[in-house]
């Protein structure tokens, strides 16, 4: 895809609460620039995100905060500031907000993420990522 030419603005800059129980605020996701979406994600202490995998590949950059990331249902590692975090497309994923601060962390998609994009595997039988640590 090549990138459109010329100013773009969000619609909102405000952080929208979804499903996956994390506030996301879009800061670039148009068809102007298909190839890649950048948005800014909390995570509020004590919280554990839905397992789910995206069918994009995903960086996170985190900027505050402490977690715990889980990919691919086994492989769970700590996370702070200055940690960048590479996750292919469809890798099993969640994070638990381990702090007393919120988690907040940069998402990279590429290309860009569209709704249809987030597929969400968490189950009753999952196992809690904090029953893990």
């Amino acid at each position: 895809m090549s990138l459109k030419m010329g100013l773009f603005k969000p619609e909102s800059f405000e952080p929208m609460y979804t499903a996956e129980r994390c506030y996301i605020t879009e800061v670039l996701n148009t068809n102007q620039s298909a190839d890649v979406s950048l948005a800014v994600c909390l995570v509020k202490p004590g919280v554990t995100t839905q397992l789910h995998h995206l069918e994009v590949a995903e960086r996170y950059v985190v900027t505050a905060g402490q977690g715990r990331m889980e990919l691919n249902h086994s492989d769970v590692f700590a996370i702070g500031p200055g940690d960048c975090v590479l996750i292919p497309a469809l890798c099993p994923q969640r994070v638990i907000n381990v702090g007393d601060n919120d988690l907040i962390f940069h998402c990279v998609c590429t290309p860009r993420f569209e709704p249809q994009h987030y597929i969400n595997t968490e189950t009753d039988a999952s196992l809690p990522i904090g029953e893990m640590l």
